[in-house]
């Protein structure tokens, strides 16, 4: 028989193996989220009317994302900061805070909205009248994403092209 001290030496050297083999097994090895437009979602384009953060009006986008948590342990998707491109053109600077729980090996639905004023517009006045006028707008969503993995840590992803698709607008 196994002395209860030999019993608890055991047991606590294997709970330091396992927790050493944890340090040195996951940092670095969280993946990022995968992006995908929403299957059954359209990304919308609204014209918008004055308010106080824009005084001649702009642009809503609303972009409907399919978020996929890939790891086996869950996490929280922090922020996503970077640029909403039209045409390939810069539009908008966005930098959403989330605060999106993904439990491991899950999946979302996301709304993004990111409102483009018209005062920052004339390079992409083109696109935007296009959209009106009933043609498609190429979009893509670039930048950083960052997640909090608590014990894990709180890496950050890209810069990367996370979304790319197109806008109709809705009247």
């Amino acid at each position: 028989m196994i002395s209860v001290v030999r019993r608890i030496s055991i047991v606590s050297a294997l709970a330091a193996v396992i927790g050493l083999g944890g340090c040195a097994i996951f940092p670095g090895l969280i993946q990022p989220p995968n992006f995908d437009l929403a299957p059954e979602r359209t990304s919308e384009l609204r014209i918008v009317g004055p308010a106080a953060g824009r005084p001649l009006g702009g642009a809503q986008v609303r972009i409907w994302a399919h978020v996929e948590n890939p790891n086996a342990i869950g996490f929280t998707l922090a922020s996503l900061t970077g640029h909403l491109l039209l045409e390939e053109d810069h539009a908008a600077a966005i930098d959403l805070p989330l605060g999106l729980p993904l439990p491991a090996a899950s999946d979302t639905i996301v709304p993004l909205d990111v409102t483009i004023s018209f005062a920052d517009i004339p390079g992409i006045a083109e696109h935007l009248l296009a959209a009106v006028t009933g043609q498609q707008v190429a979009y893509a969503l670039n930048g950083t994403i960052s997640v909090d993995a608590g014990a894990f840590g709180q890496p950050v992803f890209g810069p990367s092209t996370w979304l790319r698709g197109e806008l109709p607008v809705v009247r």
